[in-house]
């Protein structure tokens, strides 16, 4: 050694105290770096130590482990893409390219910091839009420059020039100024003192923590290599290390083992077995305790101690947390009991936990263990210990045990627990591919022969041939004269082309599932982009495409009349970009106009109705729009519609888009096979090595349906040159790219034509600018354009009306630009120069690539990286973007050959030559957004438990891609048992893990002991709306109920889409002035990401110029995003009712959508309106008139909480189609009267065939007490600003009703028997259905039987008021006089079952009584009335009988009316039964011939006010509760949020089938749906959904043979069609024989479900265990709106759900929209209130009929018929302040008096 003095004991590191000093030795330091120098271990470590603390310390925790590797991915130089992910998730340049190679300079202070990016600002500026390495790198070169002493200014300038084009004097002199400022450029390699630094480095020390005890930084870093994010090269990942038992030598693996570690153990045993390690059995629940005692002999201490070491032990705290702890219980004695406590901590916590819980309780230990990564103990604990020693390391255990393989049922409908229980959670992210679509699963690349490898300097050359043109043999050509003849109008060609005519048999003829792998060019796809010139005929050619879809159309053609059925089929072209989907519009829309089908673009930019959808045969759009469409609900019917269904670039699945196209292929596959309904999938790839894969994903018969063709089929042949770039300095690759471009394009100057893609508009100039400098500086310019020509000439001539300056510069040296940002007029001039060959080098982006039709010789590709905003950094190309480029190369008219050139870094050449050679295996993408996917499904009702869920998965490419590739996709080996092939278990383990997720999210509500799915509204709305569930969980914990559009504005900043977007150094400047300049004020500072994406959504609404090509695209990307986004946030606060939020996001919506301001003009809105105008309308100048309505409003309480709201709505403006289309939806919100609480929500259609009616919307809201002053209802348009209505309704006059009395308590009396009737003659009458009568009767008999009063019976739908109603009968004919009675019965239907009821009942009874119904013929009435005993009608037939009561005496002498379903007063016959009822009483009154009323109805809320109006004593009112069936009933309500009335129907029958499995396996179910039409459609899905879960006829009882001789007479084809499985349907219009039938097969329970229409519910004739109610809306002709069924009807319906006999309990499902949940769950559990109708409806008809027939001749005739018969019309009026009785009549004073509310 040298005789230096030792100074280091003075550093830093030495003297300070060790405890706050933390590990750096993971980061890159400079003072790290090797000196050479040799460095003796002598005496600094001693032998025998080593390995002696290998025992101290279990595993770390695993989540910690992968948190940190993941965050060391970025710094470590161990990873191989590196390069590839600079920057990845850093807001500092400085730190993004800490690693880059051959930098100089970084600085270390503060101050210096801060001028090295003003310098880095300068330089990007000059750069223009290029990755953060290059720039960092230029930085450093110039930086160097102006450093360098020996220089002079002006070379310093020039070489400064050279880096970054021309400089200005101005900038030269700024550059030279901050360089003065660099103050530590040649500073020594000390430690930076960057404050910045030395917090990360508190950081650091809070994460890792601080050595005490252990010294154990070495085997942190051995431990994490174990948790190394996986890259492409990466070997078969474990990801069951979190599940392994943390045994001593597990820590002490090195990398180097990998191979041998399976299942997180390693194969090499520890040299002897740790004496401290304890067996789970060992322990029971009073383990620690005996450990304990033996220490602290004291019970009590023992057991303090115990529960003390618990605590800790499963306590959050570190290791080295619990052990300071534990030493400070134990006082710093016993270390041996300490050390085996927390070695082992998890075995010692959760079996003390297993064994003190109970069986219940123990089933949530174990999921917990399980989903901690402990299933190891419970398998130890399972006894199988020896099996597993047995064993070869990493079969799975538990599979071992069972005999059969599992298998996964294919039915819709799985139970729970039909597959296996989950172990336990897996890492979703770790499993993730990292590189998403660049990912490159093939080891090795095979080339074809004559390819070769040239390397220059810097850089290396890959040459591959063009492939051999395939020759075509004879006839090989198919003509199109083989296609029938109407099918050869969308044809303009002869033939064929060779691929279309191998495909062609099966394309058209056959329905077979395609996969057509083809290269580019090959003619996939009609007049495709990518096709433009076609092989030999030089026509353009048709496409697989048009052959499916024609084999499709002459399914639903009419060989007679060649007519097509349009409304049959739906076929769906999914594109992956918006250009390729406007081109197949507008191809499809010509080529088939013959046909008159309609094709119809459906993308984010344009939308379409539903209208416009169901008029659409073909629809073409992209997988994001489709996924969107088919995952809600909303659309249903016409998605089912769909029969052809053809995906373009389906190699697309390998991109992260690619979850997407597998989620909506997954979907369409299982629907098809669970339900029996086709649907042809045809998918176009580019030629894929692994495409039997694909193949089998969409379900190709790969003998017929998959066809590949290779490279030799290409029309013309590509030649490839792939240049990889090794040059390691950033700006040197930069620099070099340029000059190997310049090469290139310089070989093909004169011969050919050549296009240079580049990725940034900016880049288009700067590279043709370059490419003509180095031209004209090498002399080589006229090669491009000769001076003397005539094309110089057109050129020049060309260039004068160019308007893009850069354009204008090149275009006379043959150069031509051609990007998005570039006017039409510019664009297409570049186009027509380029195609007639004037221009030479055409440099363009990759919009020329996808969306013109321009192919030439040569394609260069300049660099492969391009910015996505959506990672916030610069990656790779996408491999679809490079395939389209290369499909650009070559004219098959001109060229034998074309050539593509890709220059690229050198890491990357492997990449390239994969996906030019068809030998880039294409993966799935879908793990990484499994979560989201799943919860779309669970959304849909498609999967509703974890089986279902495992289901689903098996329908996935994932799936196929992990049977193929188990390491790839971290199978570890205990998954890849003989006994689970399909890998269920991992499949489990996959979905429990995304349902956990969703769970914690709030998305879904997750029963893990049954696997049970339950979609929440949060979960909803994610999926309706495309937002990631990370997402919802910020706007669930950040949305407040007081925000305003600045908070959401924070909020939408905060969204999980926009986390990865960074603040760059060179924004900083830009995003301050932009802070400046918008109108909502940004609380963060310009460093945060929040602040820029705030800023950047304001800067798009105010239509703000942004300099940056990357912060453009950022905001591009924000402003994609924003209108989901700031939708679901509305629907958020909407679903929580908090008014200010939701009405702010409604308007964020709107001016992100109109790019405006809402203290705008509202004319901004409108296209086309002069500036001057907007100018003076926001300068107040004139007024302008916002769109509105009249609203107005009728309220009546209800109940004293509940509002009744009839809205009448009528538009106040003009209807213009080009601007309202041909609907538009406005929102109805009812807010209290702070503003705050939205108290009912709803959406209002406005169409434009109604636009000038008047439109009535019936709503009800609650009320509170106090009463409010007034409530707001506001009617918001959904799309456009400043349409708004808000009207208030005033309560100052409400008069609540008084609060109603309590129900008739049901007693528990001892049942009658018959005998109690006193009469043989009525016993007799019963006697044969029942000995007793039940409670009700019973309560109810003395009032009726043995007493002549007025009776009101009020009780639940069949609780046997007909025999009730009967006692008062025989009580009349129990007299010795026995006059007629009348049974006043509300629809005809009911009178014609009663009439033949009791004819058949009362047939004998005291010699025959005469049971008669009315015919509404007066004269026969009135002889039926004469004969009669019982007299059955409807209440408008007795009207017109009884209202000449003076004139006839049968009608004066009427002994009993019996009204039955008297609830009806206040239904649609209501206004006649008051009338009715009313003149009973007072023709009774006048002739004093005794009446009796018995009514009986359901339970009504105000029943005293009902029986004061009939005549009925208190005592003999009988309303009893709701709740007071003969059997009780479960009433189950489902809401649905679903406006589309036909989806919704389609939605609910999905519920309604599993309604009946769950709730009534196999007694009978009626279904009410609202109309006879819908009857046919419901029978149908739930055939479907039992063909689903391959039971057909679950629902017939009854053998074929047997039911054959019913379905022989019935004469509607359909219902025998559908008997045959056992589900009938019943509707008003069927013939009666049907009726019967249908009947008699129910009664019997031949067939289980009977469908029956809503109008039906009065009159149908039999009852079953389940009542189904499938939407309680019906379509009112009149209105042209749904309106709600009367309760009335909903009451009666469930009363069809009663069979006394049979059941011991009955059910009724209740589906409804969510907005009249509320209003069912409150009434079916109350009373009904019931109000009169006859003051709003009749009371003038009612004069005049009464004054016709003289009963009234004056006013007091009048008011005393108007009292007698206004029902409640008094007592209502009394009630409330909204009748407006006053009004009805003028009477003099004194009868007013009597009309005074007291």
């Amino acid at each position: 050694m040298s005789g230096k003095p030792d100074l280091s004991g003075y550093n830093y590191g030495a003297i300070s105290s060790l405890v706050l000093t933390a590990d750096r030795s993971a980061l890159p330091r400079r003072d790290k770096e090797p000196d050479g120098a040799p460095t003796s271990l002598a005496g600094r470590i001693d032998p025998k130590e080593m390995g002696s603390r290998v025992q101290r310390q279990a595993p770390k925790d695993v989540e910690k482990k992968k948190k940190k590797a993941a965050d060391k991915q970025e710094v470590s130089e161990k990873q191989p893409k590196r390069r590839a992910e600079m920057g990845f998730g850093y807001t500092d340049i400085i730190e993004a390219t800490q690693d880059v190679e051959g930098l100089r300079y970084r600085p270390r202070t503060a101050e210096t910091r801060e001028v090295y990016e003003m310098i880095l600002g300068s330089v990007h500026g000059a750069l223009g839009d290029q990755a953060q390495d290059i720039v960092r790198s230029a930085a450093d070169t110039v930086l160097e420059t102006l450093k360098n002493e020996a220089m002079k200014d002006f070379d310093k300038k020039k070489e400064v020039e050279e880096i970054l084009g021309p400089v200005t004097a101005e900038m030269f002199a700024q550059l030279v100024s901050l360089a003065k400022k660099i103050t530590d450029y040649n500073a020594e390699d000390e430690a930076m003192g960057d404050p910045d630094m030395e917090r990360k480095d508190a950081e650091i020390d809070d994460e890792v923590g601080v050595a005490v005890v252990f010294d154990e930084d070495e085997q942190d870093d051995e431990d994490d290599e174990g948790f190394e994010i996986r890259d492409d090269s990466d070997e078969e990942a474990d990801d069951d290390a979190p599940d392994a038992p943390p045994t001593a030598d597990a820590d002490d693996n090195d990398n180097d083992n990998d191979e041998l570690v399976i299942g997180g153990q390693s194969q090499v045993k520890a040299s002897k077995a740790d004496k401290d390690i304890v067996s789970p059995h060992s322990i029971d629940g009073f383990w620690v305790q005996r450990q304990i005692a033996e220490i602290y002999p004291d019970p009590v201490t023992a057991a303090d101690k115990t529960a003390s070491v618990l605590s800790i032990l499963s306590s959050e705290s570190s290791l080295r947390d619990c052990e300071n702890q534990l030493m400070e219980l134990f006082e710093y004695q016993s270390f041996h009991i300490t050390t085996k406590f927390l070695k082992n901590r998890d075995v010692v916590v959760w079996c003390t936990k297993l064994m003190r819980s109970d069986a219940d309780e123990r089933v949530n230990v174990e999921v917990a263990m399980r989903e901690k990564g402990l299933g190891w103990i419970l398998r130890e604990l399972a006894g199988d210990r020896q099996a597993k020693a047995a064993k070869s390391p990493g079969v799975d255990d538990d599979a071992m045990d069972v005999d059969t393989k599992p298998e996964v049922p294919k039915t819709a409908t799985l139970q729970p627990g039909s597959t296996v229980q989950p172990k336990k959670t897996v890492d979703l992210e770790a499993m993730a591919f990292s590189q998403g679509g660049h990912l490159m699963s093939n080891k090795k690349c095979k080339l074809p022969e004559g390819s070769f490898k040239r390397a220059k300097k810097g850089y290396e050359e890959i040459h591959v041939p063009a492939p051999k043109k395939k020759e075509l043999a004879q006839g090989e050509l198919v003509p199109v004269e083989k296609l029938p003849p109407w099918a050869r109008e969308a044809f303009t060609v002869t033939h064929l082309n060779p691929v279309q005519s191998k495909v062609f048999p099966i394309a058209f003829g056959t329905d077979e599932p395609i996969l057509l792998c083809a290269p580019t060019g090959a003619g996939k796809v009609c007049h495709h982009i990518r096709s433009a010139y076609i092989y030999q005929t030089n026509i353009l050619q048709t496409n697989v495409a048009m052959l499916t879809i024609l084999n499709e159309l002459s399914k639903h053609r009419d060989p007679e009349t060649g007519a097509l059925d349009l409304n049959s089929f739906k076929i769906v072209y999914i594109a992956p970009m918006k250009a390729l989907v406007q081109e197949m519009v507008g191809n499809f829309t010509t080529r088939l106009k013959p046909y008159d089908i309609k094709v119809g673009e459906l993308t984010g930019d344009s939308q379409m109705t539903k209208q416009q959808i169901s008029e659409t045969q073909i629809i073409v759009t992209t997988p994001e729009k489709w996924d969107v469409i088919t995952r809600k609900s909303t659309d249903t019917s016409y998605t089912n519609l769909v029969r052809l269904l053809i995906i373009d670039e389906i190699h697309l699945l390998h991109d992260e888009r690619g979850p997407v196209l597998e989620g909506v292929i997954a979907r369409t596959v299982r629907r098809m096979e669970q339900t029996g309904e086709y649907v042809r999938l045809v998918g176009l790839s580019a030629t894929l090595p692994n495409y039997q894969d694909v193949a089998a994903f969409l379900r190709v018969d790969e003998t017929k349906g998959l066809f590949y063709f290779d490279a030799s089929y290409r029309p013309c042949g590509l030649q490839q040159q792939i240049i990889g770039i090794t040059e390691k300095k950033a700006i040197k690759r930069y620099q070099l790219m340029n000059e190997i471009c310049y090469e290139k394009v310089l070989d093909q100057a004169g011969k050919n034509q050549t296009f240079v893609f580049v990725h940034s508009r900016k880049e288009t100039a700067k590279t043709a600018r370059f490419l003509r400098d180095q031209a004209i500086e090498n002399g080589t310019i006229t090669q491009f354009v000769r001076p003397d020509g005539a094309v110089r000439e057109i050129l020049q001539e060309e260039a004068a009306n160019v308007s893009d300056p850069a354009l204008k510069d090149l275009l006379p040296f043959g150069f031509g630009i051609h990007h998005a940002g570039m006017s039409r007029e510019d664009r297409r001039l570049v186009e027509e120069l380029f195609a007639d060959g004037s221009v030479q080098v055409l440099v363009c982006t990759a919009t020329l690539a996808w969306g013109v039709n321009l192919p030439a010789h040569t394609v260069i590709i300049k660099g492969t990286q391009i910015y996505n905003p959506e990672k916030g950094r610069w990656v790779e190309l996408s491999s679809q973007d490079v395939l389209q480029m290369l499909g650009r190369a070559g004219r098959p008219q001109y060229d034998t050959y074309g050539e593509g050139v890709i220059i690229t870094s050198y890491e990357e050449v492997q990449f390239y030559l994969s996906l030019g050679n068809c030998q880039l295996p294409i993966e799935s993408q879908l793990i990484g957004r499994v979560g989201d996917m799943l919860n779309a499904e669970i959304v849909a009702g498609t999967v509703r438990n974890r089986d279902e869920g495992v289901q689903w998965l098996g329908y996935t490419y994932l799936y196929i891609r992990m049977l193929r590739s188990p390491s790839l996709y971290s199978i570890s080996p205990d998954y890849l048992t003989p006994t689970d092939p399909t890998l269920i278990q991992k499949r489990a383990d996959i979905i429990h893990t995304a349902a956990t997720l969703l769970e914690k999210c709030q998305l879904v509500k997750y029963e893990r002991a049954t696997g049970r799915f339950q979609s929440l509204e949060l979960g909803r709305i994610a999926s309706h709306y495309y937002v990631g569930y990370e997402s919802m969980r910020v706007y669930n914990g950040h949305l407040r109920p007081t925000m305003g559009v600045l908070e959401l504005c924070r909020v939408f900043a905060l969204s999980a889409e926009f986390r990865l977007l960074p603040v760059r150094q060179e924004e900083k400047m830009e995003l301050a002035k932009l802070i400046e300049r918008v109108p909502i004020p940004v609380k963060e500072s310009v460093e945060e990401p929040a602040a820029k994406i705030n800023v950047l959504l304001q800067a798009y609404i105010s239509r703000l110029k942004l300099d940056g090509f990357v912060l453009l695209a950022d905001m591009v990307f924000i402003q994609q995003s924003a209108g989901r986004i700031l939708r679901a946030i509305f629907e958020i606060c909407l679903k929580r009712g908090w008014a200010v939020p939701a009405k702010a996001a409604l308007d964020l919506c709107k001016m992100v959508e109109k790019r405006m301001w809402g203290s705008m003009t509202p004319l901004r809105q409108f296209k086309g309106v002069p500036a001057d105008v907007v100018r003076k309308a926001e300068g107040k100048q004139f007024l302008v008139i916002e769109w509105r309505f009249r609203l107005q409003a009728q309220v009546q309480p209800i109940t004293r909480s509940l509002l009744r709201v009839d809205l009448s709505i009528i538009p106040d403006f003009r209807w213009d189609e080009k601007i309202h289309g041909s609907a538009e939806t406005f929102h109805i919100l009812v807010e209290d009267v702070d503003g705050e609480i939205i108290l009912f929500h709803d959406t209002f259609v406005l169409r434009q065939k109604y636009a000038e009616d008047e439109h009535n919307v019936t709503i009800t809201v609650p009320m509170f007490e106090p009463v409010p002053p007034n409530y707001y209802i506001s009617l918001i348009s959904d799309r456009w600003l400043h349409s708004q209505t808000r009207l208030p309704i005033s309560f100052k006059h409400l008069i609540l009703p008084e609060k109603f009395p309590p129900p008739t308590p049901l007693l528990d009396l001892q049942a009658l028997p018959l005998s109690a009737l006193h009469n043989k003659e009525f016993e007799e009458i019963y006697a044969s259905t029942i000995q007793t009568f039940n409670k009700i009767q019973t309560q109810v008999f003395q009032a009726l039987y043995t007493s002549d009063e007025n009776v009101f019976i009020g009780a639940p739908t069949g609780s046997g008021k007909t025999i009730c109603a009967e006692f008062a009968l025989l009580r009349l004919w129990s007299k010795k006089e026995q006059p007629r009675a009348v049974c006043i019965e509300p629809y005809q239907e009911m009178v014609d079952q009663r009439v033949a009821e009791w004819r058949e009942k009362f047939a004998r009874l005291q010699g025959g009584k005469e049971i008669v119904s009315l015919t509404g013929e007066t004269s026969a009435d009135l002889r039926l009335l004469e004969k009669g005993d019982v007299i059955v009608c409807t209440p408008s037939q007795w009207d017109v009988i009884s209202r000449r009561w003076r004139q006839r005496k049968n009608v004066q002498n009427i002994g009993l009316l019996i009204a039955d379903e008297v609830q009806l007063v206040g239904g649609e016959v209501g206004p006649t039964y008051e009338v009715v009822i009313s003149r009973t009483r007072y023709v009774s009154a006048q002739t004093e011939i005794k009446t009796r009323i018995v009514a009986c109805g359901v339970s009504l809320a105000n029943a005293r006010d009902l029986g004061e109006w009939m005549g009925v004593p208190s005592h003999a009112i009988f309303n009893f509760s709701p709740s007071a069936r003969p059997l009780d009933m479960d009433i189950h309500l489902q809401s649905f949020t679903i406006p589309h009335f036909p989806s919704l129907m389609i939605a609910m029958s999905k519920p309604a089938y599993l309604a009946i499995v769950e709730y009534s396996p196999t007694k009978p179910v009626i279904i009410f749906v609202p109309s006879r039409r819908q009857c046919r459609l419901t029978v149908d899905d739930m055939l479907t959904h039992c063909a689903a879960d391959d039971k057909p006829d679950r629902f017939l009882n009854i053998e074929l043979e047997d039911l054959q001789p019913h379905l022989d007479h019935i004469r509607d084809p359909g219902l025998a069609e559908t008997l045959k499985h056992g589900i009938g349907y019943f509707h008003e219009a069927l013939d009666k024989q049907d009726k019967r039938i249908i009947q008699r097969l129910f009664d019997s329970g031949a067939i289980q479900v009977l469908v029956a229409s809503k109008d039906t519910a009065w009159s149908l004739p039999v009852a079953s265990y389940m009542v189904i109610i499938m939407g309680v809306q019906f379509y009112e002709g009149k209105e042209h709106r749904y309106i709600d069924y009367p309760v009335m009807d909903v009451l009666q319906m469930m009363g069809h759900a009663c069979r006394p006999r049979e059941d011991e309990r009955s059910r009724c499902v209740l589906m409804c929209q969510q907005t009249r949940k509320d209003f069912y769950k409150k009434f079916l559990a109350e009373g009904l209130p019931i109000e009169s109708h006859l003051p709003t409806h009749l009371l003038h008809d009612y004069f005049l009929a009464e004054i016709a027939v003289k009963t009234i001749e004056n006013k007091q005739d009048a008011m005393v018929g108007a009292m007698s018969g206004l029902l409640v019309a008094i007592l209502t009026w009394y009630r409330t302040g909204y009748l407006n009785l006053d009004v009805l009549l003028q009477a003099d004073d004194t009868e007013s008096e009597l009309l005074q509310p007291p």
